[in-house]
């Protein structure tokens, strides 16, 4: 089953060239599901018939454990791969392929670990989802929140964390600020208005900002344990000889739990339109990416003290992104945990410890029977 979703590329990507679909992948589990007795919905997203989600139940009643993860991948590296990241290759005791790690193994891992429960067994239902556009825009868990399904108690996402659970992580908000100015000869400044040098004035805005956002909010759970403004692209001008008419800068904000998206990007306009009061510059927003809010399931949550139990180790934080917070808007209590490691994720030649494969099986089991037998 590794090999057949490996071997079916599904790269999702904010590059209109470089976009596909995911059906094939989706109907591959839904034949595989559908085989082993599973009541299988294939959803696909509106306007897009090439992306779908899956979700396929096993079991009846309230309650119930969702086992998500998401079935496209980043794209790859061409020339970079030692190996073919679309066939799966075993060697050095390792799984190498594109989505071995950030995750199609998982989804494989968790049809072997359902396949000797019997319906019969469940006092609630096992739900097994599959999601669309997971690397980028979130539009399959985001169709899942309008359409109100899957309904459970606990959900584990297993993207990669090395085995070890997850119950905290920081959200991400992206945004592109656009400065106009007025073009001009540069040996008379007085002859144009500057957008590249109010954009120095912006910079300087943001990073004050930024220290006094690290000042007010701090976890210690986290690796880095504030959050976080990255000034990652800046375009501006065309020439030497000419002011500058056109700036152009982009952010990426990683807030922790507690800190409100929309709360943040207000903040962030705000900042930047006082930087430029009386300036004659004129700004514009642009929201790069709608951004996921940081996600926090309690300590004490059942999904979060089986985890534990079962793993031999806390629960912590992480600092990427997931569809934990769209699972949780549905009522679930969602742990993170899966057999990768976020290391490998996104890598040339992405793989899979074999040695992760049964314990991950394992693990699944006995959660289904913790929580639903």
């Amino acid at each position: 089953m590794i090999a057949a979703l490996i071997g079916t590329p599904s790269i999702s990507s904010a590059s209109p060239e470089l976009d596909q679909g995911n059906r094939e992948v989706i109907d591959l589990l839904a034949g595989w599901l559908d085989d082993a007795g599973f009541e299988v919905e294939v959803m696909p997203l509106p306007g897009t018939p090439a992306k779908a989600n899956l979700v396929a139940t096993l079991g009846r009643g309230p309650g119930g454990l969702v086992l998500s993860g998401h079935a496209d991948t980043v794209p790859f590296d061409a020339g970079r791969w030692t190996h073919d990241p679309f066939t799966l290759t075993r060697t050095d005791d390792r799984l190498y392929g594109l989505g071995t790690s950030d995750m199609k193994a998982f989804l494989a891992l968790a049809i072997e670990a359902l396949r000797d429960i019997r319906p019969a067994e469940l006092r609630e239902p096992v739900i097994l989802l599959a999601t669309a556009d997971e690397e980028t825009s979130m539009a399959g868990a985001r169709t899942l929140v309008e359409r109100g399904i899957p309904q459970a108690r606990h959900a584990l996402i297993g993207e990669p964390t090395g085995m070890r659970p997850v119950r905290m992580h920081k959200g991400i908000l992206m945004e592109a600020i656009r400065l106009q100015g007025q073009s001009g000869h540069s040996s008379d400044p007085a002859l144009g208005n500057s957008a590249l040098e109010a954009m120095y004035t912006v910079i300087g805005a943001l990073l004050a900002w930024r220290a006094q956002l690290q000042d007010r909010h701090r976890n210690p759970l986290f690796a880095v344990p504030v959050p976080t403004l990255n000034l990652g692209h800046i375009h501006g001008g065309d020439n030497p000889n000419r002011i500058c008419a056109d700036c152009e800068l982009h952010i990426d904000l990683r807030p922790l739990p507690g800190m409100a998206l929309e709360e943040l990007r207000t903040d962030i306009h705000r900042c930047v339109n006082r930087s430029l009061r009386d300036s004659g510059i004129r700004v514009s927003f642009e929201s790069l990416f709608d951004g996921i809010p940081a996600m926090e399931t309690g300590a004490d949550a059942e999904i979060i003290r089986v985890a534990e139990k079962l793993t031999g180790h806390a629960a912590g934080a992480v600092a990427f992104g997931t569809e934990a917070p769209y699972l949780q808007q549905l009522g679930m209590n969602t742990v993170v945990l899966g057999p990768g490691d976020i290391e490998q994720a996104h890598q040339p030649d992405e793989y899979l410890a074999l040695d992760r494969l049964e314990p991950t099986i394992r693990l699944i089991r006995d959660l289904v029977k913790s929580v639903c037998t």
